[in-house]
């Protein structure tokens, strides 16, 4: 059994998706009616559902959408972590329908110009709250930012950080540096954690190979371990590169050296217990 720790789904005549390049083939609706059996397939039972837009309204329609369907076991949505009022906030959204499945908040910390957004005292304050209400704080950032992250980290202990599709690497130009070496500096972070998920969209979507991938997970493994990190299959983004089955295939051969309990953890076991399933 296996947990898909990073899906999206949207509808663009409910709000348009503004990151999405006109021609697109990602600018359509993409539904869990969609999803759904493409997972089971693939035999996953269980899905993180994760927030695409910074507006309010987003959380509470995915919270009713986990609510409805077995398939979300939890929701890391968005709210301001900077408005005075967050504890409450974060209250009113567990109270609301499918409120128990909200596991955590990102914002797109990628967007910001300040490479030290996350440690602005606004932001550092609602942080904190994350970590009073017992929520996980998604990290989606590029490599440059990752300095910042380890320092976040450092001074939030309590506060359990996610780190988005490794941080971003730059697979398709082979480099692995300094990504490799502000990776190693979160992960030796014990309240940080990772996801192996949007790495085929870092690589060239039309001509990557597993073997493009390897050296970035090979790295994430060594650093974080494997219970340190969960599968996520950033679906519908990484249907621009496969589909969803070939994705988890894909872990499936980067993770094949590892032992039957290890795979686990990176299936299921990592997920379970940092979004408390």
């Amino acid at each position: 059994m296996t947990v898909d720790a990073h899906h999206h789904v949207w509808d663009l005549a409910v709000r348009d998706q503004d990151w999405i390049p006109e021609h697109s083939q990602l600018r359509r609706d993409f539904t869990l009616a969609e999803l759904e059996p493409e997972a089971r397939a693939a035999g996953v039972t269980r899905a993180v559902l994760v927030q695409t837009v910074t507006v309010p309204e987003e959380t509470p329609e995915f919270l009713a959408l986990a609510a409805a369907h077995d398939l979300v076991a939890g929701v890391v949505g968005w709210t301001d972590l900077t408005r005075p009022d967050i504890a409450e906030e974060l209250a009113r959204l567990r109270e609301l329908p499918g409120g128990a499945h909200l596991k955590g908040i990102r914002h797109q910390v990628q967007g910001e110009p300040d490479p030290e957004w996350l440690l602005r005292p606004d932001v550092r304050r609602g942080l904190t709250a994350l970590a009073d209400a017992g929520l996980v704080y998604d990290l989606v950032v590029l490599p440059h930012q990752l300095p910042a992250c380890v320092k976040a980290a450092e001074t939030l202990p309590r506060l359990t950080l996610v780190l988005d599709h490794l941080g971003k690497p730059p697979i398709a130009s082979g480099e692995r540096e300094p990504w490799a070496s502000a990776l190693r500096a979160l992960a030796a972070r014990p309240n940080t954690v990772a996801k192996l998920s949007g790495l085929l969209t870092e690589a060239d979507p039309a001509s990557w190979t597993t073997a493009d991938l390897r050296p970035y997970t090979d790295t994430a493994l060594e650093a974080f371990g494997p219970d340190r990190l969960m599968f996520g299959s950033d679906w519908p983004v990484c249907t621009l590169a496969a589909a969803y089955a070939e994705v988890l295939h894909t872990v499936d051969e980067l993770t094949a050296g590892l032992s039957a309990a290890e795979r686990t953890a990176v299936h299921e076991g990592t997920a379970t217990r940092v979004y408390d399933l």
